[in-house]
């Protein structure tokens, strides 16, 4: 009998079960994640390029001009490169006047290369203007 009592509640759990009409329903599977990353990046540095004036006539012919005033002071940034060589700056003269060409780096065309600066040659009554060039 107590074989019997111990059924019952089993049979009457699964009673309602048994008339159950259940329905499956598919879902879609869900979409895949996508894992975003977001990396700050500082902008680049500010470009400075050195530009250097054009070239002027190798040589200028000027009757006794006056001389030229005091040289400017400039500052020297830091060399691009190791062949880099600093062209002082200067003054030229243009139009009748002193005009400061500033200082600029040039690459040496060659190892060993030589930067002769620009200068007034003295030649007659006047005054010649030999550029600067690398030998």
């Amino acid at each position: 009998m107590n074989r019997h009592l111990v059924l019952l509640p089993m049979l009457a759990l699964a009673a309602p079960l048994a008339g159950c009409h259940a329905e499956v329903v598919a879902r879609p599977p869900p979409p895949p994640r996508v894992e975003v990353r977001a990396e700050v990046v500082a902008p680049p540095p500010p470009r400075v390029e050195v530009v250097a004036p054009p070239p002027p006539q190798a040589e200028v012919v000027v009757e006794a001009p006056p001389p030229p005033p005091p040289v400017q002071v400039e500052v020297v940034p830091a060399p691009p490169s190791p062949e880099h060589f600093w062209v002082a700056g200067y003054h030229r003269w243009y139009n009748g006047a002193y005009v400061w060409v500033p200082g600029h780096y040039d690459r040496r065309p060659h190892p060993g290369a030589v930067w002769r600066p620009a200068r007034w040659e003295a030649r007659g009554r006047g005054r010649v203007w030999i550029e600067g060039r690398w030998e």
